[in-house]
């Protein structure tokens, strides 16, 4: 056999499969081959979007089900057989596998992380481990050696018939997680981006520690009602009603194994009321605190009361965005995150939705001076000094703001799909109140239809909260547009919202963090795979913290005074305190302010807030932004990134004419372009729709002249150059040069091309390939018509 002569997959089958099997290993348990662990990056290009490339195993090599031990990189025999190694590493630090391997069908080249003095070495294909010697490795590097900690981490996972399977970081999860409480560590913290699925995680994990024994009585702590019973009923449902319970109306009852609760459903400000003391201390092994960060972690919360009860208990955090104050740390109370997924990660991956960013900036964001002596709308004189973004309906209510951005939002509705779920958040109540307001007016068209297009959803409003359920169920339409202030930022499973205006001042990372999460689920079927953020507050500034996600992404966009350093807004306690399940006004709002139906109390105090309704607003900048192929948000123009991108990819204009010239498929060229980060179609909207996309590339890139997909069809009729073809040839090549004309180099060369309109009207696909002699004739054809478009003009 000559070996040189076979693919990659035919070394997989004849060498790399059978140095596995002779090893040991289970080929139905234990081997997987060709195992995609991503579902490649959503690619936002305008309002279009694409799949970035999948991530791929050659092999995973596994202990038992979801317990991943190696990996092993294939190549065909012509390489040498350690080059795949590099690839191999990159995708074993995301698998977070100790062992890993690369193959031609010569040998293995043996990389293994557990071995401090041989890390790397090349061993014959007959000397493959077996699992058992990979087994035992792993657990002597992660120091699990005695017989009770093998057990725990052995423990088989659920085996779902219903077809759902773990993600590879829900595995790894677990996993880290069972490991350390093998270990004896009583304290975990599990850092997973919002919508990637903790409850799930959580299940398997109690699952295996359950079936074990060693945790036999399980409390799920959470904060919303809602949360209990889809957990309970959804993810849990596996262990059978006949063990579970919801504890509700503080009635507690001993004879179950897994109990759900929420934080306020077992504590009181009354000693008496206190429910979970009915429960004796030891009477549970595993605690799990959902959404972690609202104030389990806060020495002097009463949800911290519950855990320093059942302080024998292990306890595990669960939350998206761990809370890191002067006086709140997750860490502090259960140490370093086990395990981390970030939305960045999760963004990369493909499996969160990506997201846009729209920067408005109006006229007053800088600051506005009242007149001497000017009275609001109810006749206080306004104080005099400069309010700015931290002022604005906080203490200086301006009516044509409030329209100005109801109006931007309606306009990018109209633009985009009015019927687009959206988060509009406030400062508070009453703000939410008047945007709601605003909002109804601007949309009076769909309001007059549907009365409940726009809702206010905040703790005092009974009917917005009943419409709660609708805003978030995938298959209601209405409510399209919420307004809220603190109601939505956490918890909520938020499936298709597509739009989230920021209209609040939010200086906490933990809070900016969870609203961002708010649109970040991805909802294939119903056409949902990213989501925008409106920003009118300098929020989006907080991408440039290192906190987010631990990389900063730079959006500062200072005016012309202003110091190219970004402002650093400092935490404040009535900012940061987003602990309660319900909307809060600030201090003094409890009452609600002049115009709201309770005039002021004392006409000579300085009110709450002013209200003017005659300051002129406008809209001077607004950019858009977006998620870039290095995880980062696109700061500067679409233009400078696509030179930079292209320059450092290609490096001359030959370089790139050479490789479009000798690409078979412009269409995955183009895909490959995407992947890396130039983005064509947000550049067409910028520059021009009808411009080619070489064109597009070699204008931006490298300062070529502009030409339109019309004037290199039109120097192609003006040659002559069709006249070797007949007359029917002749008729298939001008249709295809008009498709050409209207839509592009990639409509051309699909296989299908000769069943569209107008083209099929020239007779059967058979009968035109025919007029150019046999099928590899015409696809010739086809080449030649390409190389014509772009060697003329």
């Amino acid at each position: 056999m000559y070996k040189k002569g076979l693919s990659e997959r035919d070394i997989c089958t004849k060498f790399i499969t059978p140095a596995l099997k002779k090893a040991g290993w289970d080929i139905q348990k234990q081997i997987r081959e060709e195992v995609f662990f991503t579902d490649g990056r959503i690619i936002v290009q305008g309002a279009l979007h694409t799949r970035g490339i999948r991530k791929r195993a050659d092999y995973i090599l596994y202990y038992k089900n979801n317990i991943p031990l190696a990996i092993i990189e294939a190549k065909d025999n012509k390489k040498g057989v350690g080059s795949g190694m590099q690839q191999a590493l990159e995708y074993s630090e995301i698998l977070q596998l100790p062992f890993v391997f690369t193959s031609n069908g010569d040998a293995f080249v043996f990389h293994d992380k557990t071995n401090a003095d041989i890390r790397e070495k090349e061993i014959p294909l007959d000397e493959f481990p077996s699992p058992t010697t990979l087994w035992e490795k792993y657990l002597k590097f992660k120091n699990i050696e005695k017989p009770k900690e093998r057990e725990i981490v052995e423990q088989d996972y659920y085996v779902d018939d219903s077809g759902m399977n773990l993600r590879y970081y829900q595995a790894n999860a677990v996993n880290r997680t069972i490991e350390s409480i093998a270990k004896g560590q009583n304290r975990i913290l599990l850092v997973m981006a919002t919508g990637t699925g903790k409850t799930y995680t959580a299940f398997n994990l109690i699952w295996r520690l359950w079936k074990t024994g060693i945790k036999k009585r399980i409390l799920f702590l959470a904060d919303r009602n809602a949360l209990l019973t889809q957990t309970k009923n959804g993810d849990f449902s596996p262990f059978g009603n006949d063990i579970m319970h919801i504890i509700k109306n503080r009635k507690i009852d001993k004879s179950y194994q897994i109990y759900f609760a929420l934080y306020q459903g077992l504590t009181s400000n009354e000693e008496e009321k206190n429910a979970y003391k009915e429960f004796s201390r030891d009477f549970f092994d595993l605690i799990v605190v959902d959404e972690c960060h609202r104030g389990s972690a806060s020495e002097a919360s009463a949800w911290r009361e519950i855990l320093d009860y059942f302080q024998g208990a292990t306890q595990i955090g669960m939350t998206a965005t761990p809370k890191e104050t002067k006086d709140i740390s997750n860490m502090d109370y259960y140490g370093e995150p086990v395990y981390t997924y970030s939305l960045k990660q999760g963004i990369m991956d493909g499996f969160l939705a990506p997201y846009k960013v729209v920067r408005i900036t109006t006229n007053l964001d800088e600051g506005w001076r009242p007149s001497s002596g000017m009275l609001d709308k109810f006749g206080h004189e306004i104080k005099d000094r400069i309010y700015n973004l931290k002022d604005y309906d906080r203490k200086m209510v301006i009516d044509q703001r409030t329209q100005l951005i109801a109006n931007k939002v309606t306009e990018f509705l109209k633009a985009t799909d009015r019927f687009a779920k959206t988060i509009v958040f406030c400062i508070d109540i009453e703000h939410a109140q008047r945007m709601r307001q605003a909002l109804i007016n601007a949309n009076a068209d769909l309001v007059t239809k549907h009365p409940y297009y726009v809702v206010k959803i905040t703790g005092d409003d009974e009917i917005g909260k009943g419409e709660l359920d609708n805003f978030l169920d995938v298959e209601e339409r209405f409510p399209v547009i919420a307004t809220t202030s603190k109601m939505l930022t956490t918890g909520m499973d938020t499936k298709m919202v597509k739009l989230i205006v920021l209209e609040a001042n939010i200086a906490s990372m933990t809070e900016f963090k969870q609203i961002v999460g708010r649109g970040t689920r991805i909802r294939e079927a119903e056409g949902k795979l990213f989501f925008t953020i409106m920003d009118f507050r300098k929020a989006t500034n907080l991408f440039a913290d290192p906190d987010f996600d631990g990389e900063p992404v730079q959006i500062y966009e200072p005016g012309i005074e202003d110091s190219p350093v970004p402002p650093v807004y400092p935490e404040t306690e009535e900012e940061e305190n987003t602990d309660s399940i319900e909307d809060t006004d600030p201090p003094g709002l409890e009452t609600p302010p002049p115009g709201i139906g309770i005039p002021d109390p004392d006409p000579e105090a300085e009110p709450k807030k002013y209200y003017v309704n005659d300051v002129e607003v406008a809209v001077i900048n607004q950019r858009i932004q977006y998620f870039g192929a290095d995880g980062r948000l696109i700061t500067e123009s679409l233009k400078d990134y696509t030179r930079k991108n292209m320059d450092q990819h290609f490096g001359s204009l030959d370089a790139f004419i050479q490789r479009w010239t000798a690409a078979e498929k412009k269409e995955i060229l183009l895909a490959e372009l995407a992947e890396q980060g130039i983005l064509l179609e947000a550049l067409r909207e910028e520059i021009g729709k009808e411009m080619d996309d070489f064109d597009l590339i070699c204008h931006i890139a490298f300062d070529q002249p502009a030409l339109t997909r019309k004037e290199r069809a039109e120097q192609v009729r003006k040659s002559n150059y069709f006249a070797k073809y007949s007359e029917k040839a002749q008729a298939v090549l001008n249709a295809l040069l008009d498709k050409y004309e209207q839509e592009g180099i990639t409509t051309i060369e699909q296989g299908a091309i000769l069943k569209i309109q107008p083209i099929n009207q020239l007779g059967s696909p058979v009968e035109l390939v025919r007029a150019f002699g046999k099928g590899k004739d015409f696809e010739q054809a086809i080449k030649e018509l390409e190389k014509e478009i772009y060697q003329t003009a």
